[in-house]
């Protein structure tokens, strides 16, 4: 993967990740069962690089524009304790968030797939899409992942910032050496 030097410039920066889940968390796709209930599935990859990526120092927020139990279940599970659900106004609530962790625009990044994602991707200091997200997302966005939503372009992106800050190597070394 060729990474620009203007989004490794940005990557650095990074203290705070948010996300989407619809399309980025998960591939979009939605399972809705009789009772009325649905299902989501979540990818492990993503998961874990979430929690290495909150070692490394770096905080993640999760903002969907659906309201789902499972969102719930999955940032806790992740220790994302900063979960805005049913906001299709996401640059709205990405302003709360940036207000309510008092960091600086270029100090956060933002991985959407969707219309509702381009006004946050747009605003944040690093803006993320994902490959299968529409030509005109890629085209606003500073990085388009090589993986798919809910198929490890979490974790890329993750693995990605960990990198330009210096702290995969670390969370390599830490499992290399039995931890």
């Amino acid at each position: 993967m060729t990474v620009n030097d203007s989004v490794l410039n940005k990557a650095r920066k990074i203290r705070l990740l948010v996300l989407d889940v619809d399309g980025v968390l998960t591939d979009g796709t939605l399972y809705f069962h009789a009772d009325g209930s649905e299902t989501k599935a979540f990818n492990s990859l993503d998961g874990h690089g979430i929690k290495m990526l909150q070692s490394s120092g770096v905080e993640v927020a999760i903002i969907t524009g659906r309201r789902s139990p499972m969102v719930s279940q999955r940032a806790k599970a992740l220790g994302i304790s900063t979960v805005y659900q049913g906001r299709e106004d996401k640059l709205v609530a990405l302003k709360e968030v940036q207000q309510e962790k008092t960091l600086q625009w270029e100090q956060i990044a933002y991985c959407g797939d969707d219309l509702p994602d381009l006004a946050a991707i747009r605003m944040s200091g690093l803006g993320v899409t994902v490959p299968d997200a529409p030509e005109y997302m890629q085209q606003h966005s500073d990085y388009v992942c090589s993986k798919s939503g809910g198929h490890g372009a979490v974790r890329e992106l993750c693995d990605l910032i960990m990198q330009t800050q210096g702290t995969l190597q670390d969370a390599i070394d830490h499992y290399l050496l039995g931890g």
